[in-house]
């Protein structure tokens, strides 16, 4: 049997949950000759076992230090992103749960109770049932409860749920939905990469000389189908002519797009150039400048 309870000490809330079987067990004279006429009741907590053992990554165990108590368990929500930000509330629900459940424990004042993360349990084939240890007691955290709160207790038992578990069906659930959460992850970056590099690609591509005369410049009547120039073409649309109708003047020709004016008005004011004629319409403006006195 598995209780769950549910903690609205914080938002959304969270699940906790615990182990707990009552097992008799009869106590035998050491004579063997007769037994015992009383029979002790106790509370054996025979489902840590699997509790331990198909603890989920997100599970944190609490037990109250150096006492018997119940093992019990909160499962963190998407809200808690680690067990060391637990809410305070949340922290003393668990504590005042496990020391409920803890036949020795509910009955001191100032206990401590230790809690770590589930995947921090160390279980070896030679401790008794319920008996664990640490991989590192540097994940070892502990909480002061000064008394029992009845009205925390109260609180949670009204939520309390019994329910069978069957732990290995469970894990495999649990496995199959974040394995599809990780596929939806990974394809959902995969199409983030893509559309970044197609965009990086047009950028770089709106940067390059190779395609920076693109049909968008060309004049209405020139065939589009006719091939794209290349950088060396372009440069040789700079011409310089001795003389024009026989006067003794510079020419030089440029293609009309807008990122050359500059070079053009850098023509000019190096060489001298009287001004910069752009045709309407032609597709080679002018540029002109008297000859070098």
């Amino acid at each position: 049997m598995v209780l769950f309870f549910t903690s609205t000490a914080s938002d959304p809330p969270v699940t906790i949950y615990m182990g707990k079987d009552k097992v008799e067990s009869k106590c035998v004279d050491p004579d063997a000759t007769s037994t015992c006429p009383a029979v002790l009741t106790i509370s054996a907590f025979t489902l840590d076992e699997d509790l331990i053992k198909y603890a989920w990554p997100q599970d944190v165990w609490f037990h109250v230090d150096k006492l018997s108590s119940a093992h019990v368990y909160v499962r963190l929500p998407e809200s808690i992103p680690s067990w060391e930000d637990i809410p305070e509330p949340v922290l003393i629900d668990c504590a005042q749960l496990v020391k409920a459940n803890s036949i020795e424990g509910n009955k001191k004042d100032d206990i401590t109770v230790i809690y770590t993360p589930a995947d921090n349990l160390k279980k070896t084939g030679d401790m008794a049932v319920g008996q664990v240890s640490f991989h590192s007691d540097k994940r070892v955290k502990r909480v002061h409860i000064a008394k029992r709160e009845n009205p925390i207790v109260n609180r949670l038992n009204k939520t309390k749920v019994v329910r069978e578990v069957d732990h290995e069906q469970e894990r495999i659930e649990r496995i199959k939905k974040e394995n599809a959460v990780k596929r939806a992850a990974a394809a959902a970056k995969k199409k983030a990469d893509a559309e970044l590099a197609k965009a990086r690609e047009a950028e770089k591509a709106a940067r390059s000389y190779d395609t920076l005369f693109s049909n968008e410049y060309e004049d209405e009547d020139v065939d589009s189908s006719a091939p794209k120039r290349s950088v060396r073409e372009m440069e040789e649309d700079f011409m310089t002519i001795p003389s024009y109708l026989g006067t003794e003047k510079m020419f030089v020709f440029v293609r009309p797009v807008e990122p050359f004016w500059p070079i053009a008005e850098l023509i000019a004011r190096v060489t001298r150039l009287a001004c910069v004629l752009p045709v309407h319409g032609a597709i080679y403006p002018l540029v002109t400048s008297l000859k070098h006195a």
